[in-house]
């Protein structure tokens, strides 16, 4: 992987194709994740596959080839949430709730996606990078660009937050 990460930086259309193609649904999964649509989601794919192809040469440490790719798509992602921040909706959404369902037990279900929605962007970014990622806590450090000793104290702290909150939906269930 490091000749095909050396022939990317050279200049090497294919080999950079092959590269991004290895880590292409991670991606998307991860962008799928923060943008919530499908179409959102491939933009981000399409702008990290943009951004890094046109920076490839200034990857300093090729081993965090995937690391860097990450914090690029997590750039993108929160590019798109801040400018959806700044389109004002003309009528309320309802993308998680199916037409005729009066049932307000069934509507109130918590999911884990939602806890980890209720998450600050710093901790929801953490927490998505440790599990669903797989990354360690340092190459999370590497792709937020924060020091290791604050990736910890977010990351547990998160994990706090989410066992409060299903604690407390364990409590309204009983």
């Amino acid at each position: 992987m490091l000749k095909l990460i050396s022939k990317a930086q050279k200049g090497n259309d294919k080999a950079f194709l092959e590269l991004f193609q290895q880590y292409e649904q991670d991606i998307y999964r991860m962008a799928f994740i923060y943008v919530k649509n499908e179409s959102d989601a491939l933009d981000v794919v399409q702008e990290t596959a943009y951004r890094s192809f046109k920076s490839i040469k200034n990857l300093k440490e090729p081993k965090y080839f995937k690391t860097w790719l990450m914090r690029i798509a997590i750039s993108c992602a929160l590019d798109i949430l801040r400018k959806r921040k700044n389109v004002v909706p003309l009528k309320p959404e309802f993308d998680n709730h199916v037409a005729g369902i009066v049932n307000e037990d069934i509507i109130s279900g918590i999911t884990l996606k939602d806890l980890i929605e209720g998450l600050q962007e710093e901790e929801k970014s953490v927490i998505l990078l440790r599990f669903y990622q797989g990354m360690t806590l340092k190459e999370i450090s590497v792709v937020l660009e924060i020091p290791l000793g604050t990736v910890k104290t977010i990351l547990y702290r998160s994990l706090t937050k989410l066992r409060n909150s299903l604690k407390g939906d364990e409590a309204n269930e009983r």
